[in-house]
């Protein structure tokens, strides 16, 4: 979401803005008990990391009696350990959010706080699109501040290297680039696949919104249904790319973000494609060896279409957002005001490294060509699919990850990967 530190303004002039913009706070800090606010989130790279610091140490220093308890973990980190938490008893006052299903289980399981009225004030600032990945049942519970949409990140230099002069429109100039990196010596895509099958599951993911459509996509994630025969077709044409061996030696094994990862092979020059959401030039350039950005051209291509119902624009993507925890403060919740603010927003924007806010009118803030080309496409998508793994429950989630991993092992085939997750879903996981 990297010392890729910025220079950020005196720890003075920090407070002093905070003290300003928080004057108006709706908690009272002259009479207010210590309140110590729990916070988990994955943002674990800077710049963004010490930017997440620097906010929280602002709303404290204007908030005499507040302090921070900040745990943060890489994102394939967090999802065990939360859930081993919560089943101690114990839930981070705020805490990251994907949304979808696995906020619903959270609700139903009483772990997290209705903040409708909570927000009520503020809430139309920020992406109404945004914010209702947050809802269940048209009740608040989370806050998002990052909405963006997984495409292909690629290495201008590698492509030309290889003669391919722009980046493919479809499925079949796409398969054809791949043919063409091949033949140039380059590893086409990197992909990593322990733990992060998440990584494997937009390929086939994002095929199947490119195949199924809007309508066959949302009946699937809200009935159970995945017996479309779409859904093989998506694996179809996953197995064509997987059967050209495309990716990285080694790739089963690789994790998403660290050494020998995923995130590194591409950041180092070692592949030439890499499908992934808004978050990755972040990552790349957490795992370079000075931290810096990638010294080579990054490009971004939207999904190629492959002429199923699928339009050309449907998006697969989400974001990141915040929950607020059942016995949260009403500190924690002020604080996601301050953080949601346009100034915050700005500020977060303005790391390039990803992560696109969802306050209105901060989307300038972005000055990275490569992410404003994911900001366009946000904004021309009339439809865009929650992460699998996010828009169901975490079990069907992961018995989807699970069965498109077989797909890329070679141990099952396109049918059997479709039956696989069509059964998981009407057992009710």
């Amino acid at each position: 979401m990297a010392s890729r530190k910025r220079a950020w303004a005196s720890t003075a002039m920090a407070v002093g803005v905070a003290i300003t913009a928080l004057g108006a706070s709706a908690v009272a800090q002259s009479e207010a008990e210590p309140v110590t606010i729990n916070w988990w989130h994955i943002t674990n790279n800077d710049p963004g990391l010490s930017l997440w610091q620097t906010i929280a140490d602002e709303y404290a220093a204007a908030h005499p009696g507040v302090t921070f308890n900040i745990t943060v973990l890489e994102n394939d980190t967090f999802k065990p350990k939360f859930t081993t938490e919560v089943q101690g008893g114990q839930v981070p006052d705020l805490y990251q959010s994907w949304g979808g299903g696995g906020l619903r289980e959270e609700v139903n399981a009483g772990l997290v706080k209705d903040i409708t009225a909570d927000v009520a004030d503020w809430a139309d600032t920020m992406n109404a699109g945004a914010m209702g990945m947050y809802q269940v049942d048209g009740k608040q519970y989370a806050i998002p501040f990052d909405l963006g949409m997984v495409g292909v990140w690629y290495n201008k230099d590698l492509f030309a290297q290889a003669g391919i002069e722009a980046p493919p429109t479809t499925w079949d100039e796409f398969l054809t680039d791949v043919d063409m990196l091949k033949a140039a010596g380059i590893t086409p895509i990197s992909v990593g696949g322990s733990p992060a099958t998440w990584t494997e599951m937009f390929w086939w993911a994002y095929l199947a919104v490119r195949e199924c459509g809007q309508d066959i996509m949302t009946s699937a994630t809200t009935t159970g249904d995945w017996s479309d025969p779409c859904f093989v077709s998506a694996g179809t044409k996953l197995k064509a790319l997987i059967d050209k061996e495309p990716f990285q030696e080694g790739f089963l094994a690789a994790v998403w973000d660290g050494a020998g990862g995923s995130a590194a092979t591409m950041a180092v020059e070692k592949a030439a494609m890499m499908l992934q959401g808004q978050w990755a030039p972040g990552t790349m350039q957490a795992n370079t060896a000075d931290q810096q950005p990638v010294s080579w051209p990054l490009g971004w291509f939207a999904f190629p279409s492959t002429g199923g119902a699928g339009a050309a624009t449907d998006g697969f993507g989400g974001g990141n957002g915040i929950a607020v925890g059942k016995d949260a403060p009403p500190e924690a919740i002020d604080f996601l005001k301050y953080f949601s603010a346009r100034e915050q927003a700005d500020r977060i924007g303005a790391l390039n490294t990803g992560i696109l806010p969802v306050t209105i009118g901060s989307e300038s803030s972005v000055t990275d060509p490569q992410l404003a080309s994911v900001l366009e496409a946000r904004a021309n998508a009339d439809f865009v699919q929650l992460y699998l793994d996010q828009a169901t429950t975490p079990e069907l989630g992961a018995a989807i990850n699970d069965a498109v991993a077989t797909l890329f092992a070679g141990t099952a085939s396109p049918e059997e990967v479709a039956q696989a997750i069509n059964m998981a879903a009407q057992s009710g996981n």
